[in-house]
Formats: C-alpha cells, sequence, structure tokens
C-alpha cells in the first residue's frame, strides 16, 4: 500500500496532511508512504523528521504521487496533479465540494475515489475523525488571540495605583465548536463575555463556560438546529428579530467574533455596516465565516480593514493554519483514525467497506461518477 503526501499547492495552507508521528502509525499499518520535500515547512516539520519516521522524500509532485494507491491532503488537489498515481486510487482530504462541479468532474473522470474529511458524520465512533471539531476549535482560539492583539487595550481588568482598567466586553455570535472554544479563551483573558446562536441546546453550554447567552427565544429558536447538530437556516422575520436584538448589544462591545456557518451555504450575515458604526473606534470585529462570505457586511477577505469610524474588521483565510503545527498534528491524527477503518489489517491493503456508514457519508465520486447524494443532477 503506497500512500502519497503532497505539499499543498494554496498558498494560504500551512498545513500538511501526515506528521512524523502518523507516519510511524501509518507504516505499521503496511504502508509505504512518500512525503513530497517541504511539505511540512510551514508547520516546523523538516524532511529529515519525516525521513526518520520512515517516509520516502520525492523532489517533486509527480513523483510524490506516482504509483499511490492513498493521497492524503489539506484541501483538494487537482485531477490534473493526480495523474501518476494507481488506477482508482483514493483521496482523503477536505474537498470543499459545494460549487465545485466541474472539479468533482474531473476527479471522477480521473478514476479517483474521492473522500470528504468534512461531511464525517457526527456520531461516537467518529469523533476522532472529525476534522471541522479539530480545525474549528483551534480557529476559536485563535480568533480571541488575533482579536486581544488587535485590540489596543488591555482585556482583564486589572486594579493598578494608577487607577482600575476595566475588563474587554467580548462577544461570540455562532457558537459551535469555534465559537465555544472562543468564549473558553476569552474567559480565560478574563473579559465579559456574551455569546449567541440560533440553537436552544447551545444556550446551557454558553452558561456553563461563564458567559451570558443572547438570543430571541421564540417557537422557531425551538426548532433551529439539524438531527446533525447544525443550525437551520433561519426565516428573514427570525433574523430581523434577532439583528435588533444584538443591534444594541454590539455597540456595546468591544470585540465581537463571529463564527457562524451553515454548510454548503454562504454565511449568514450578521453584523451590518450600521451595526459597525455604532461601535466606538478601537473596537475589533473578527469574522471566521469571511471565506464563506462573511458575517460582517465589509468583511474583506485575507484582509484587517480600518473602517472610517476607526473599528477594524479582521478578516483572516485559513485561521486554523495559523496554528500550523498544531493544527497539522491534530489533522493528521483525523486522517490516520479514517484510515484505520480503511485498511485491511490481515493484508495489509488498502480494502474500504464500501457499505460502511463513515464511507458512505464521505464518499464523493467512485468508479468514474460523483456518487455522493448531495451532489446528483435532477
Amino acid at each position: 500500500m503506497r500512500i502519497a503526501v503532497p505539499a499543498e499547492n494554496l498558498a494560504i495552507e500551512t498545513r500538511v496532511a501526515a506528521t512524523p508521528e502518523t507516519i510511524k502509525k501509518l507504516s505499521a499499518l503496511g504502508a509505504v508512504v512518500t512525503v513530497q520535500t517541504g511539505a511540512g515547512a510551514a508547520s516546523g516539520i523538516p524532511d529529515a523528521d519525516f525521513e526518520a519516521a520512515g517516509a520516502t522524500i520525492a523532489h517533486s509532485l509527480a513523483e510524490t504521487v506516482e504509483g499511490a494507491q492513498v493521497i492524503l491532503a489539506v484541501h483538494r488537489p487537482a485531477a490534473s496533479d493526480l495523474a501518476g498515481a494507481a488506477h482508482g486510487a483514493a483521496v482523503i482530504a477536505i474537498m470543499d465540494p459545494y460549487g465545485q462541479d466541474e472539479a468533482l468532474a474531473e476527479l471522477a473522470q480521473a478514476g479517483l475515489s474521492t473522500f470528504a474529511m468534512e461531511f464525517m458524520p457526527r456520531i461516537t465512533r467518529a469523533q476522532v475523525m472529525d476534522v471541522l471539531s479539530s480545525q474549528a476549535n483551534l480557529a476559536g482560539y485563535r480568533a480571541v488571540i488575533d482579536a486581544a492583539a488587535e485590540y489596543g487595550r488591555a482585556v482583564p481588568m486589572m486594579m493598578t495605583a494608577a487607577g482600575t482598567v476595566p475588563a474587554a466586553r467580548i462577544f461570540i455570535m455562532g457558537v459551535g465548536v469555534a465559537g465555544l472554544q472562543a468564549i473558553a479563551t476569552a474567559r480565560r483573558l478574563g473579559a465579559i463575555v456574551t455569546a449567541t446562536d440560533v440553537r436552544p441546546a447551545t444556550k446551557e453550554q454558553v452558561e456553563s463556560l461563564g458567559a451570558k447567552f443572547l438570543a430571541v427565544e421564540d417557537e422557531e429558536f425551538l426548532q433551529a438546529q439539524t438531527a446533525g447538530g447544525y443550525a437551520k437556516e433561519m426565516s428573514r422575520e427570525y433574523q430581523a428579530k434577532q439583528a435588533e436584538l444584538t443591534a444594541a448589544h454590539i455597540a456595546k462591545q468591544d470585540i465581537v467574533i463571529t463564527t457562524a456557518l451553515i454548510p454548503g451555504r454562504p454565511a449568514p450575515r450578521l453584523i451590518s455596516a450600521d451595526m459597525v458604526r455604532s461601535m466606538r473606534p478601537g473596537s475589533v470585529i473578527v469574522d471566521l465565516a469571511v471565506e464563506r462570505g462573511g458575517n460582517c457586511e465589509l468583511a474583506v477577505p485575507g484582509q484587517s480593514v480600518v473602517t472610517d469610524n476607526g473599528v477594524k474588521i479582521v478578516g483572516h483565510l485559513n485561521t486554523p493554519g495559523r496554528l500550523a503545527a498544531t493544527a497539522s498534528s491534530l489533522y493528521a491524527r483525523n486522517l490516520l483514525a479514517f484510515m484505520e477503518t480503511l485498511v485491511n489489517k490481515e493484508t495489509k491493503s488498502f480494502a474500504p467497506n464500501w457499505d460502511d456508514e463513515l464511507v458512505k457519508a464521505t464518499l464523493l465520486t467512485r468508479n468514474g461518477a460523483v456518487v455522493h447524494p448531495n451532489f446528483q443532477k435532477g
């Protein structure tokens, strides 16, 4: 079983899909692992560390994937980059498939079996494979650190001989994995924290972390969570009521962090330009949904913007990648855990059980066709 770990081809991507730790464990499964030179450099992993763990270092992408039966990546590679892989090779990555029909068709036509790690079901046996949670957790932490770095004042209350420094007020919008970690981090820094989400189950979670919950708690709110644990898209009427409630609250905040995303949809707009203008100069907004259009109307992907009233809006791309070493370590373990379910331990070969619920949930393309039900035509 040959496994390839190519260097990522996106300029903003600092993560890598394997670490020396997971290389050793993949080798124990019977794999021969090839890593493209420099693949781990941005994560602080030199080629020598991969070699010491048992990997072979290849000096080009073509050499890396040559004859590979499995390709492990962070982001979906282009089909053209995998031309030398074995027939029917598996690609396991964050596939970002929505709106990428042409790219999916090319992967299918190339005969590749592709698995979208972000589609891993949220069930007990798959928790260790949940890349969305492992990466969002780091994004929530980093968002608070970035906000504190941009904020021109201290975050905790300080009692000094020169007077008292008030604690910063931090508002977290969207209480998934990223939001919960943002709350916990902001609380550890000593901020006064409030949070909002449309899912009723999050109220208790927010309060358990010592923050105050803010939401319009009507009948629609009580039904606002999918069976998979995600937020449903709310009606325009509810969004208007929620916006009215939060507008007055945002005006009093020093830092706002938005984390609201719904898989396969543009990010919901939570902060209008008028809300930004209501904040005092020096306030900070960190938009973690900027790659999907942003929760803040004025956010710009990949940029920090200072508005005309002195509010800074931070729109970093690939926030987990700003903690590249930790993010790579967790992501590589997610992939390893999934790989362990796809390998025949006796023959030490790649042999997925195509009827396994994890395989069915994540499989995008196979045998020349796009097979995932979310992407069927008609």
